[in-house]
């Protein structure tokens, strides 16, 4: 008895479910679970890794050869006088580099491309069954 009232418990309701807060839990608990990476995931990832090198790649190549361009064309245009051939050559180099960044992303991501292509067969009939 507390207060002169009798308290039973068939007079109380107790519920405590949150599906908000339930959510937060599941998603706190995924960051501390181990990962496992799915066949599909695995599948995209090596996909994916084919083109990262030869993008690299061909961006320094086209940066740098930019670069070398734009000397040629200084010495072209503003310093001019005795270094006008050599930056006709100078030009004429960076004009090659940017020209090559193309056919060097082709050319590595077709190596990578070989390379990993056993694995991702058997991935796709794994997948495919």
């Amino acid at each position: 008895m507390v207060n002169g009232n009798m308290l039973s418990n068939e007079n109380s309701f107790s519920y405590s479910y949150s599906a908000p807060q339930h959510d937060e839990v599941k998603k706190i608990r995924e960051k501390y679970m181990p990962k496992v990476e799915s066949p599909m995931e695995k599948l995209h990832r090596l996909d994916e890794s084919c083109t990262k090198k030869g993008i690299a790649l061909s961006l320094v190549t086209g940066t740098i050869s930019a670069l070398i361009l734009g000397v040629g064309m200084c010495c072209c245009m503003v310093w001019g006088g005795l270094l006008f051939v050599p930056g006709i050559v100078i030009g004429m180099i960076g004009m090659f580099g940017v020209g090559a960044a193309y056919p060097i992303y082709n050319k590595v991501t077709q190596k990578e491309r070989q390379r990993i292509a056993p694995e991702i067969l058997q991935l796709t009939d794994e997948l495919l069954k």
